[in-house]
């Protein structure tokens, strides 16, 4: 049987108990069970009824200072940064039955902040400062200095006006979609129990301060780090528990790996007996601290243990003091530790390596045309009413050759594409995550709720020779959690199995006493639950078929049969539980076998076809039995190369030959937590970028160690917050959707930045050549022009229809340059064309009359504007956000052009001369405006066949991808050795210490 607490997804108990609308507190055990089952809502059924107050929590959750209150430094402008942290002693008194007045939380919050893990609070005016950081940013601003030197101050406006416009458009829209998404993670806030003015009252966990007395119940996350008072059935207990404090029996600071030596140590006091632990009695619960030891087994608590922030309470109910806020918990001084380090990924260092390969191409240029200037004999920076001066060159070249929206554009593409995949229930969190849930080409996915609906229903049980169903079903709902407020799926759907069985219920009736509830763990692979009933005592047992044979002394035959019936369910893609129980310490009885299924969902196996044509496959990793895992697979066409994950570690294999398993496998079943990590971990090894799922608080190292970690629908707060991408929505449907939409965003970003590099060129490459040849530029006025022309078209792109690519996306930086400097040469090869046919007698594209700088203004500006719609693909319609941005900027050009706007006058005389006479105003006739539009229209034309043709070569379409499965036997192997030797301490006959290398110990076989 799986570990089903944990790789079963949980569903959401906090909906659930909302829509019971049930108070069980008065009644007892059985009871409460009884209403449970009669009284039982679905709440998928009832969600209309609780709309309103998820809203309002989810706006209570995204509270935080007003946006416009920059000079707020967070939640908690009072706190006080010399004692932050340190709780006072008098605070962590609080009486269990009273709790906290009130009066008190807000003055304790203010002190210690908002009971949260967040990212440090931004600024919004520093973050509004920063859109003007960066080395294209800091060249732009050097451009404004060199205009204000050349008093050229239409220039420096302008260049002022661009960078404002950028920092704005990128501001704006970076919170825009910060809020979104915000709004959204509401619906995933963690919920708390606490005792307040008396009552037990429900809260949202942020809202918790030090001091507050919490209730920690089975099935939940804690929600701070907290010190365990008492059961929550005997609070007498806390006159103990003072006393211990009194007496100085607690550590005053403790840590979580320290409890792997005191559970060592308590197998040594096993002669203590419960009563007598040392720790002050029977264990009160038991918590689930993978996430933060990487122990599989849930850590046994004793009154006065701290429990920590985001772990799981896998067992129990009980009181508990919170000791700190969650900023300065075990959990969040860690996470404290790695805040200053900015994750800027792999995105910011492609823009960084573009950014600098252009500013060195900048540098070049100015320096060839300055070279040229030499040459024509200009001076420094007169004549002043001129561009043609060597001052005027450099900030011409300078102007056109650093993309100032390059940060801006790309930065605003993934923050609206991060706002669009909210929209679809999945909250990005962390912008660099949507680059790499495009290139993913591997998915590693839970069965339960993702591949399956997550709805499991019991089908007719199989009841052991001489055996009653009713009595058989009685005992299982015995032996299952009766904690209603969360219900294990398994235990669930038990239970609610009881309306189909009256006379089962019936037994219940008959005055059960629970003594002690031991739930399901990895080792003995069942439940376990102590009961009394009419003086009797019965130890009633739900698990693994095999664990719950083990445990009777049946006959062959009844064994044998047992088992078959155990695989047929299996071959039926059925989960098989045995039922058996213990009266008065004789032999175990077996009762026969329960047969759960939980059906594909309907989308699932056209989903994993969709997956596997953009190339990402599907592995499923599911914590059933093998045969189980692979009947699915056969129900959902996802091949049947399924193996048990016992092979990853105990089968033998070890080097390339099991990176070879891995990496053929179909899927793996009886996976637990560090299976996980350990897939991943060996497809990364082979060049593999993975997306992981997973939903329990153990799942949190594999899915850190993910290239993306997806916390799928109803996933742990602790999963949630490890994870890149949290999904609101079930199904494998939206998983594979946001990675569609990812790739979406990419081609966004990947059109942009090859449209912007060959302006650049473009115009670097006609403007030096021009300097060179003819001794004439574009005047810098109409420059500055062109640049904002560019970045108000283009911000639109953000908006564009994209196309997904039907394989996993990457950069090919080698592909994007050699493109972009062909687009960039024929652009500059257009212009060419159009200033030569100028030297005609006829004056070429001049019909009537006009000016170069006008004509040439205009072409550039069109061609430039165009060519998006070129680098963005011919696959989807451009939307309407574009084209409107863009033919706004080109009635604005064409404008400029008729009127003569900034052209100067009659320009400087070139050579060779121009046969045709310009006019002084800079005015262009109509037929000349609409020739030229003509032209243009035929430039883009070529450029696009050209650009298609380009992306039809096989060698050119492939340059700069990586190898996705990569291999190195040598290496591999040489780990996989390694692996095997540990560092032995010793004495040798002399007895001087010393230390050898010497082959570990094997591990024992699991019993299969």
């Amino acid at each position: 049987m799986a570990k089903h607490s944990l790789d079963v997804e949980n569903g959401d108990p906090e909906r659930e108990r909302t829509y019971s609308r049930v108070d069980y507190a008065e009644l007892d055990e059985y009871s409460a069970l009884q209403k449970y089952i009669t009284t039982y809502r679905d709440p998928k059924a009832a969600a209309a009824e609780d709309e309103a107050g998820a809203k309002a929590n989810a706006a209570d959750a995204g509270k935080g200072r007003p946006w416009w209150a920059f000079w707020r430094a967070g939640n908690s402008p009072n706190a006080q940064g010399k004692d932050a942290g340190v709780v006072p002693e008098e605070w962590l008194s609080t009486d269990i039955k009273q709790g906290l007045n009130s009066s008190v939380v807000d003055e304790r919050r203010r002190r210690l902040g908002a009971n949260e893990l967040t990212s440090e609070k931004e600024n919004m005016f520093l973050k509004f400062l920063s859109f003007f950081t960066g080395p294209i940013l800091y060249v732009m601003e050097l451009a404004v200095l060199l205009a204000a030197g050349l008093r050229d101050w239409v220039d420096m406006g302008v260049i002022i006006g661009i960078l404002i416009l950028n920092a704005i458009v990128g501001w704006y829209q970076e919170k825009q979609a910060a809020d979104v998404v915000a709004s959204l993670k509401g619906d995933i806030a963690m919920k708390a129990t606490v005792i307040r003015d008396g009552q037990e009252i429900g809260i949202l966990a942020r809202e918790i301060v030090a001091g507050e007395i919490v209730v920690l119940e089975e099935g939940q996350t804690v929600p701070c780090d907290a010190r365990l008072i008492c059961d929550y059935d005997t609070p007498e207990d806390y006159e103990k528990f003072i006393k211990m404090k009194e007496d100085d029996q607690f550590a005053a600071d403790s840590d979580p790996d320290d409890e792997k030596k005191d559970d060592m140590d308590d197998n040594e006091n096993e002669d203590y007996g419960e009563e007598n632990h040392p720790k002050g009695g029977p264990s009160i619960i038991a918590v689930d601290q993978s996430a933060i030891t990487g122990e599989s087994l849930a850590v046994d608590k004793y009154m006065g243990d701290v429990c920590y922030y985001t772990t799981g309470c896998k067992r129990g109910k009980a009181y508990a003091i919170c000791t700190t806020s969650a900023p300065h918990s075990f959990v969040g001084r860690t996470a404290s530790l790695v805040q200053g380090a900015k994750d800027q990924g792999h995105f910011k260092a492609i823009m960084n390596s573009i950014g600098t390969a252009l500013l060195v191409l900048v540098v070049l240029f100015i320096l060839i045309s300055w070279i040229g200037g030499f040459f024509h004999h200009l001076k420094i920076s007169t004549p002043e009413d001129s561009s043609e001066n060597l001052l005027h060159y450099a900030l011409i070249l300078l102007i056109v050759g650093v993309p100032v929206g390059l940060p801006v554009v790309t930065t605003t593409t993934l923050a609206v594409g991060a706002a669009y995949l909210a929209k679809q229930k999945a909250i990005v969190q962390k912008l660099t995550a949507i680059e790499s849930l495009a290139g993913v080409d591997v998915l590693c996915s839970d069965k339960t709720g993702t591949l399956t609906a997550n709805q499991l229903s019991i089908r007719e049980p199989y009841v052991a020779e001489g055996q009653d169903v009713n009595w058989m079903m009685a005992v299982a709902a015995l032996a299952s959690s009766h904690n209603l407020k969360s219900l294990d799926p398994i235990d669930k759907v038990t239970i609610l199995t009881m309306k189909r069985y009256p006379k089962a219920r019936e037994i219940l009736q008959q005055g059960w006493k629970t003594e002690k509830f031991m739930p399901f763990d990895p080792v003995s692979k069942r439940i376990t639950t102590i009961c009394h009933m009419g003086g009797d005592k019965y130890v009633c047992a739900k698990g693994a078929p095999k664990a719950i044979l083990n445990l009777s002394n049946c006959d062959k035959e009844t064994s044998d049969l047992f088992k078959n019936k155990a695989t047929e369910f299996a071959r039926r893609g059925f989960r098989s539980l045995g039922v058996a129980y213990q009266k008065n310490d004789g032999d175990w009885i077996l009762l026969g076998l329960l047969s759960m299924f939980d059906p594909p969902r309907e989308d699932t196996a056209q989903t994993i076809i969709e997956a596997q044509q953009l190339g990402v496959p599907v592995k499923m990793l599911t914590g059933d039995a093998i045969a189980i895992a692979k009947e699915t697979c056969k129900m959902l066409a996802l091949g049947t190369k399924v193996y048990n994950s016992q092979k990853l570690i105990h089968g033998g294999l070890s080097g390339t030959t099991q990176h070879d398993l891995v990496e053929r496998a179909d899927g793996f079943a009886e996976v637990f937590p560090e299976h996980k990590y350990q897939v991943v971990e060996m497809l990364q090894q082979r060049g593999h970028l993975t997306a992981m799922t997973g939903d329990g608080v153990n799942d949190a190292p594999s899915l850190k160690k993910a290239d993306c970690g997806i916390a799928v629908e109803g996933a742990s707060e602790a999963a949630q917050a490890a994870a890149d991408i949290v999904f609101l929505a079930p199904g494998l449907s939206t998983i594979v959707l946001a990675i569609k939409t990812a790739r979406q965003i990419f081609q966004r970003m990947k059109a942009y930045i090859q449209y912007r590099i060959a302006l650049c060129l473009h115009l670097e490459i006609y403007l030096v050549t021009s300097m060179l040849i003819i001794n004439e530029t574009i005047r810098v006025e109409l420059i500055v022009f062109i640049a904002l022309f560019a970045d108000l078209a283009t911000v639109a792109v953000a908006y564009d229809n994209a196309y997904s690519e039907e394989r996993p996306v990457e950069w090919q930086l080698p592909k994007i340059w050699i493109i972009s400097v062909i687009l960039g040469v024929l652009l500059a090869l257009g212009t060419w064309v159009i200033r030569g046919s100028m030297y005609l007698p006829n004056g070429g594209v001049v019909q009537n009359f006009g000016s170069v700088q006008e004509i040439l203004f205009l072409e550039v500006s069109l061609t430039e504007n165009w060519l998006i719609f070129v680098t963005r693909g011919g696959k989807t319609w451009p939307s309407w956000q574009l084209v409107g941005a863009i033919l706004g900027v080109d009635a604005l050009a064409t404008v400029f052009c008729a009127f003569g706007w900034l052209s100067g006058g009659v320009p400087h005389a070139t050579h060779p001369r121009d046969h045709w006479h310009q006019r002084e105003d800079g005015w262009t006739d109509i037929v000349t405006i609409v020739v030229i539009w003509g032209y243009s229209i035929g430039v883009t034309i070529v450029i696009a066949i050209v650009y298609y043709l380009l992306n039809r070569i096989a060698w050119l379409d492939n340059l700069g991808r990586k190898n996705r499965s990569h291999k190195d036997a040598g290496i591999e192997n040489m780990i996989a050795a390694l692996s095997k030797l540990a560092l032995e301490h010793g004495k040798d006959k002399h007895g001087n210490e010393r230390y050898t290398l010497a082959i570990k110990a094997a591990e024992e076989e699991e019993d299969d």
